[in-house]
């Protein structure tokens, strides 16, 4: 099975302008930018053929190449990650059988989260997209909630059926516990993984369809594929005492560097 890793990048976040560039301080002090961590991720998980960046800007596709990576030029249309990577995979050669999006927020992956996501699209060719989901541990249960506190939009939790199929993503603390603050690590909520693996006719028919009502207010594209019907796969992943957590406020660099210094990633 030909395995493409694709991470999707835009300098116009909303949020964060230029993030992908923001540069982050591993635990020699050396600094590296947001995507080039993200890249070094994608290009240690075994059993991929490709790994390229996909951008719309200039900016983000000379750093890229400055350190190495491959890059496809996207359209500034695209709306989201899924989108540029649906359109990034008319770029790829007609055999590719599985794309995997690594988001370009996410340094703290850890390459099992992506050969757990990998392997489970392997083992069943019926699934067109899943997603990986990590049960939140006391820490990152409260950094959610924190967020929350301080108006601020941070990470994404899931809820999913018996048959670890998605039922619903949000960026609320979601399902309900009433705890607060968390005290333990054995909470329901789960962590959503920004990563994505997808069947090219799902990223297909993705395009396909407009924009959905839910996607729009919580700012979420995998809500597409629920709004209309489309099943998502969650794996649950195991964090192996690793912290996970996404960039995706100017807060979160300090946690994140945080994270490199104690894990001794340069």
């Amino acid at each position: 099975m030909s395995t493409v890793i694709l991470i999707p990048a835009r300098y116009a976040s909303t949020r964060y302008p230029g993030k992908p560039l923001v540069q982050l301080h591993g635990a020699t002090g050396i600094a590296k930018s947001l995507i080039q961590r993200s890249w070094e991720v994608a290009k240690a998980t075994p059993g991929v053929d490709a790994v390229y960046v996909c951008t719309d800007d200039d900016r983000i596709a000379n750093a890229a190449k400055a350190f190495g990576a491959d890059v496809l030029m996207t359209s500034e249309f695209a709306k989201n990650g899924t989108e540029r990577c649906a359109e990034a995979v008319a770029q790829l050669p007609e055999d590719t059988d599985l794309v995997v999006n690594l988001q370009g927020d996410a340094p703290l992956t850890p390459v099992w989260f992506l050969t757990a996501l990998i392997d489970a699209m392997k083992a069943d060719p019926d699934l067109p997209v899943a997603t990986p989901v990590l049960r939140c541990d006391a820490e990152t249960l409260n950094n959610f909630r924190e967020d929350r506190r301080a108006r601020r939009v941070g990470g994404t939790t899931a809820v999913f059926n018996t048959y670890g199929h998605a039922l619903y993503f949000s960026k609320e603390v979601v399902p309900y516990t009433g705890e607060d603050p968390a005290t333990h690590d054995n909470t329901p909520v789960f962590h959503h993984v920004g990563v994505y693996a997808y069947r090219p006719a799902a990223l297909k028919a993705y395009m396909s369809w407009p924009e959905g009502t839910l996607e729009k207010l919580e700012g979420l594209e995998q809500l597409r594929f629920l709004e209309n019907g489309q099943s998502v796969a969650c794996v649950q992943v195991e964090g192996r005492g690793r912290v996970f957590w996404e960039l995706n406020n100017p807060v979160d660099v300090e946690r994140i560097e945080s994270v490199l210094k104690k894990e001794g990633t340069a």
